[in-house]
């Protein structure tokens, strides 16, 4: 039922009670030290060596059980035991690691920057453009600007327009102006309102109040009135000419300020992390070699065109002298820092196999340890970010690293023929992480205890509702709105993230609780679902606030705080890096593992702060 679990004498499982059956003592052995737990059964004496196998120094495939040579008249080099099953690594002789041609690089701690360039299209600031409308129907008489392309500041004419509106509005208000001079009482106070409703007319007509000035000086009513442009700019875009009748709303002019231009470039979907808003921009042009002109980036466009599977980013430029001309394309470079320290390795070292990604880390001379990394971005210096598996000062393969994977693959089969019950063999690559305490531990056939995190992985989730569709690989703060993540695994989670149930996104409606979909009977907001993290964070929070009022189970986590949801009732080890689990109270991070604890088994127990093991 349990074939991890091997004991040196006879007696009962500890996790189903059942009674031990007796196994081959090597093949016990060999599993133990896989999972580096020790041997069951003496080691032979030092000095002892059980060779396995003869095999080819040029050829890896050429083996035999007897010495000899090979087809090319080479000795067969003799491979041992203890070098296919002492644990995930491999050695090569001198020779071989020569014609490898391997090379070397160390691992360091630096900040992770990136430079990269994309083109841009200079383009009007929409804030800027502007049309010329009239509010009357009429007829241009006169056209002020005649050519596309000219310069206009604020008030300046731009075309004389007449209008029988216009006209009948000018004598109503002159009609008025002089009911205002020969009136007194209360004929006077109505004349004054019919002075200020006919002027607040032409107002609404778009005559100035210059204009309106002029018409009170002169008395005399004037029989085409000037439009004026409301905007300093260029004239892109002219569509009347002498004669024309204007109805309203039609436009007769379209300015556009190019003091300030956009720039609108394309960044590829790998080159978005690099990509912040208030990001300063440095854009060169052809036509104008040895000039370089600073901008900002003020927003990313939340859409991808089908076409170009590239993201639209806008940035803004200043534009004096107007050298920057709608339309022309542009060089943008963007230089952005994602981490002022990063473990970076080079990104020759890593094997990206599409399912995991591998490093050849140098142990000694002739032995080498094929390690799983996981990997952040990669910047200008070709080197990529190491999330987890490579420590800083390690040197690795970065050149000839296929060959060796070509070796560990055959010690891989090997091993798999000397034990034909040892399946998987390649997860002992994830146990790599940490140089303290390096672990081979492997999945058995009938059981998955072994190896939980890789049957069943840890991911953290926001415990947001409207944010719980993001999974994330590493424990931290959510980006969105930077609430602590909370831990799940596969098992946690119902089938096709099923919620819990739906409630009104309202924090006052929070009590609407819906099976499924619909929209909240208070409000009419659309419900979003609530998932199981969610609730289960929530009640941590509510057992957060009543903590030390009841006694219940001591905590014990793993020292490593980057380790620190494994979390457990009872003492043991780090199934990660095989350091003993110490009582929460022992780390500053205790109460932080506490409610991923809680978050994961519920808040039915509160645990205790391990006071018996503090004393």
């Amino acid at each position: 039922m349990h074939p991890e679990v091997i004991s040196e004498e006879p007696g009962l499982c500890p996790k189903c009670e059942m009674k031990l059956t007796p196994m081959d003592p090597d093949r016990a052995r060999l599993i133990l030290e896989a999972r580096g737990e020790g041997s069951a059964t003496p080691a032979p004496p030092a000095g002892e060596r059980n060779v396995l196998y003869y095999r080819s120094p040029m050829d890896p495939a050429f083996i035999r059980n007897e010495p000899g040579a090979d087809a090319m008249g080479m000795d067969l080099v003799p491979v041992y035991e203890d070098e296919v099953a002492g644990g995930p690594s491999i050695r090569i002789d001198p020779v071989t690691e020569q014609n490898m041609g391997l090379r070397y690089d160390v691992v360091r701690v630096g900040p992770l920057r990136k430079t990269f360039r994309t083109v841009g299209t200079v383009q009007y600031d929409e804030q800027s453009l502007g049309t010329v409308t009239t509010k009357v129907e009429g007829w241009v008489e006169k056209v002020h600007v005649q050519e596309t392309g000219t310069q206009v500041h604020a008030g300046d004419p731009l075309f004389d327009l007449y209008s029988p509106q216009l006209f009948s509005a000018q004598e109503e208000y002159l009609t008025a102006l002089r009911d205002v001079e020969r009136s007194s009482g209360t004929a006077a106070d109505l004349a004054r309102t019919r002075l200020r409703s006919a002027e607040e007319r032409l107002r609404l007509f778009d005559i100035r109040d210059e204009q309106i000035d002029q018409l009170r000086t002169t008395g005399e009513v004037s029989r085409t009135m000037t439009i004026h442009a409301d905007l300093t700019g260029i004239v892109i875009e002219r569509k009347v000419t002498e004669g024309d009748m204007l109805t309203p709303g039609m436009p007769a002019y379209r300015i556009a300020d190019i003091s300030t231009v956009w720039v609108i470039g394309r960044i590829y979907e790998s080159d978005l992390p690099f990509v912040r808003l208030g990001q300063e921009a440095l854009m060169r042009l052809d036509y104008l070699p040895g000039r370089t002109w600073r901008g900002r980036v003020t927003y990313i466009y939340p859409y991808l065109p089908e076409g170009t599977r590239e993201v639209p980013v806008r940035m803004e430029f200043h534009n004096p002298g107007y050298e920057l001309k709608p339309g022309m394309y542009a060089t943008i470079h963007l230089e952005s820092t994602l981490a002022a320290e990063a473990v970076l390795a080079p990104a020759m070292a890593v094997i990206d196999t599409g399912e995991r990604q591998i490093a050849f880390v140098a142990r000694e001379p002739g032995k080498f340890e094929p390690r799983r990394v996981q990997t952040g971005a990669r910047n200008d210096r070709d080197e990529i970010q190491v999330l987890a598996g490579l420590a800083p000062g390690e040197r690795v393969v970065v050149s000839g690293q296929f060959l060796l994977d070509s070796e560990s693959r055959l010690r891989e089969a090997t091993l798999k023929m000397l034990q034909p019950g040892l399946v998987q063999t390649s997860e002992v690559l994830d146990h790599g992480a940490e140089p303290a305490a390096r672990t081979g531990a492997m999945a058995f056939e009938g059981g998955t205890d072994a190896q939980p995190d890789a049957v069943d992985p840890v991911r953290y989730v926001c415990p947001m509702p409207s944010h719980a569709g993001i999974l994330y690989d590493q424990p931290g703060d959510c980006p969105l709105c930077a609430m602590k993540l909370v831990p799940v695994r596969e098992s946690d989670r119902p089938p096709a993230w099923v919620a819990a149930h739906w409630t009104c996104p309202m924090p006052e409606h929070a009590h609407i609780e819906a099976e499924g979909p619909g929209n909240c009977p208070v409000c009419g907001m659309t419900l979003i679902p609530v998932t199981p993290a969610a609730e289960a964070a929530k009640k941590s929070e509510s057992v957060e606030a009543t903590a030390g009022e009841s006694a219940g189970v001591a905590l014990y986590v793993c020292p490593m705080e980057s380790h620190m949801h494994i979390v457990s009732d009872q003492p043991g080890r780090c199934p990660e890096c095989n350091m003993v689990l110490v009582p929460t109270s022992e780390v500053p991070f205790g109460k932080e593992s506490e409610l991923i604890w809680r978050a994961l088994h519920g808040a039915g127990d509160e645990p205790t702060t391990s006071s018996a093991e503090a004393r």
